[in-house]
């Protein structure tokens, strides 16, 4: 073990890292739990995320499955918190992840340290506004809502006077965008001075309970939200988002790309005409320039819908997408068509602050002036695209939506080790990356994942899995299966899922890279699944992915077919999932317009851009998929790789070294 003691100038008593040391043991304050299960892995994990915040400094460290890193970090985190009255942010990627630290491992915590204060963070408008929502509610049947709106308004009412958080999770519905759109808790009209303690505001209370809270857990999107609004605001002893706080961001191995997404630019047609609909929605002739009279707002509105879908057509038209699948369009040069849209988005910003000037309630006029200032933004950003003015940036077009109908603009940074190097790493910081897969095979040091985001001079570990995959798991490979572009590739395929699902009967995930491969192969195997009597649930039927992962859980011999989103962040302990079948290596298509720029910029760094870049990314989210397989001591199963690139090609050498060692068995 890495020696990790060391003393503190000032400390008399024994140091944070000592004392995890022993909390940890054997005989240590966890072992009273009933559930308790001495761990060294555990136990190594908790002493260097001890060292790291008692001396302000940096770890990066990869804890696999079973290490139970959750309680590494909490425990220590925790005690540094309350002894030194300062505030620990847990950031994570997924739902499932939070739900398990405020429901279960905070609650273990509390009793060894005692009782301190933990609350969830949700963004703002996830929580209903009160007000909001009692003011649509008198307005019910006017010139706002249509009598189905009218219908969720008094859903929500009636929700409202029983709910405990007042956030969309505690909801037994989905209420309509407009409708959640308009009672949801917004700056405008959710401040501190409007709404007082005891003013029943879900979303202010949870501030106050927030600011007096001991430990903070948010998702990482809304934690570099959070972070860009206060950035200009932020007080000198403020690390992050508080006073001297300190960040663990559990599931970092998406930390690159959520930064990509939250520091670049999004605008769509969508929201454009979603915002100006509640100025004056044309086809139900409601909406708030209609309800109070402002006659010239409204036909501001219709020129200038007629206006934004001209110049989204006009967009799309300059667009040459590649073909009729695909959904990115790199735009290389400033200025891909006139801005048509900016001069009218600003006249009906200018009718909506002079109608809430007008107005006789406060509340009518911050409506109004909120969305003359959500218009100005989206202004901006449209000019900001077409003009280009982020350096460093790549910037495309997307369709989405059913039949793609829906046009957007997107820029990213192409690289943003910088930034986040600026954010994490300079200046003395406490702050913890830690995932159950952060290498990529090569040493101990994660020097991939390091690279990518900024942490060079971070102190980096990693601890194995306590896991006996020896005794609990077995890979199969296929030496022989046809390229995909050979005649009998589909035919192949199906037969090596069919027999595969066999030797496991049923219980199995068959993770695909492509939805059209996914979708075709489900309708192959159909009836196959229905003679052996396994269900088979296919992403994107129907069902939501929350929803199809229970399904699974409860249906034992059932089948799941996914792709990217079933790869990572997915939990099924237990007989259930018994097997994984990985149809091809995870490579990212290079025709993304952001994954492109990146193989770029590294070849223009004069490096190989497939070694760097295409080889770790694919062996990083391999290890996810694989890592789907044994989620506890007592699960045993099968994984099958149905790729033969990883024994015919010079870098098949490099994934397996990343997969868990266990009896491995060639399919000639």
């Amino acid at each position: 073990m890495i020696n990790i003691v060391e003393e503190t100038q000032g400390c008399t008593g024994p140091s944070l890292a000592e004392r995890m040391r022993l909390a940890f043991s054997e005989t240590g304050e966890l072992s009273a739990s009933a559930d308790f299960e001495y761990r060294p892995q555990q136990q190594r994990m908790a002493e260097l995320v001890g060292h790291a915040l008692e001396t302000s400094s940096p770890l990066v460290v990869e804890a696999a499955t079973g290490v139970g890193k959750s309680l590494a970090y909490l425990l220590p985190s925790v005690r540094f918190a309350l002894e030194n009255k300062r505030k620990a942010i847990v950031c994570t990627h997924t739902i499932n992840l939070q739900e398990q630290l405020i429901n279960k491992d905070i609650l273990i915590v509390k009793k060894i340290v005692g009782d301190f204060r933990a609350e969830l963070l949700k963004g703002r408008s996830n929580y209903v506004c009160p007000n909001r929502l009692a003011r649509a509610w008198k307005e019910e049947g006017g010139d706002l809502f249509t009598s189905s709106e009218n219908a969720e308004l008094q859903l929500l009412a009636e929700w409202a006077g029983r709910t405990r958080d007042g956030t969309l999770s505690d909801l037994d519905f989905s209420p309509s965008s407009k409708v959640w759109s308009l009672v949801c808790s917004e700056p405008h009209a959710c401040t501190p001075r409007r709404c007082p303690p005891g003013s029943g505001c879900f979303y202010q209370d949870a501030r106050r309970r927030i600011a007096e809270a001991d430990v903070l857990i948010l998702n990482h999107t809304l934690f570099f939200t959070l972070l860009a609004s206060s950035e200009e605001l932020a007080a000198d002893d403020v690390n992050f988002l508080f006073p001297r706080d300190f960040v663990i961001l559990d599931e970092a191995h998406t930390i690159e790309n959520v930064a990509a997404k939250q520091l670049g630019l999004h605008v769509s047609e969508s929201n454009i005409k979603f915002d100006l609909g509640r100025l004056f929605n044309p086809k139900t002739r409601k909406g708030f320039f209609v309800h109070h009279g402002n006659r010239e707002g409204v036909r501001e509105v219709e020129q200038c819908i007629e206006a934004v879908e001209m110049f989204f057509r006009a967009a799309e038209a300059r667009c040459r997408f590649p073909g009729s699948y695909s959904r990115e369009y790199r735009v290389r040069e400033p200025g891909l068509v006139e801005d048509t849209v900016s001069i009218v988005l600003q006249r009906v910003a200018r009718a909506a602050l002079k109608s809430g000037d007008e107005a006789k309630h406060e509340n009518t006029r911050l409506e109004f002036h909120d969305l003359a200032k959500r218009l100005t933004t989206l202004r901006a950003t449209v000019a900001a695209f077409l003009d280009q003015s982020e350096e460093g940036h790549v910037y495309w077009a997307e369709k989405s939506g059913g039949e793609h109908r829906n046009f957007s603009f997107h820029s990213a940074p192409i690289d943003v080790s910088g930034k986040l190097e600026e954010i994490f790493f300079q200046g003395n910081k406490a702050c913890v990356f830690t995932s159950a897969t952060l290498g990529v095979g090569e040493d101990q040091a994660l020097s991939y994942f390091r690279r990518r985001v900024g942490a060079r001079n971070a102190r980096a570990a990693c601890i194995e899995s306590p896991f006996n995959f020896k005794k609990q798991m077995r890979l199969y490979l296929m030496k022989k299966m046809p390229e995909p572009a050979a005649r009998e590739y589909h035919a192949e395929l199906k037969r090596w899922i069919a027999h595969f699902l066999d030797r496991s009967r049923g219980r199995a995930f068959v993770l695909f890279t492509s939805y059209s491969l996914m979708t075709q192969m489900a309708d192959q195997l159909e009836e196959h699944c229905d003679e052996q009597g396994w269900r088979l649930l296919v992403q994107g039927r129907g069902l939501p992915r929350h929803q199809m992962l229970q399904e699974f859980r409860e249906d034992i011999h059932s089948v799941l077919f996914g792709t990217d989103s079933f790869w990572t962040g997915v939990d099924v302990p237990g007989e259930s999932l018994s097997n994984v079948i990985i149809t091809r290596l995870p490579f990212a298509v290079p025709d993304h317009p952001l994954t492109a720029s990146r193989l770029e910029h590294i070849e223009e760094q004069g490096l190989n851009p497939f070694t760097e870049y295409s080889v770790p990314e694919a062996i990083l989210k391999l290890r996810q998929g694989v890592g789907r397989l044994i989620r506890s001591a007592k699960d045993k199963g099968i994984c099958a790789i149905l790729d033969n690139r990883i024994l015919t090609k010079p870098y098949g050498r490099a994934f397996l070294n990343a997969l868990p060692d266990c009896p491995t068995e060639i399919v000639e």
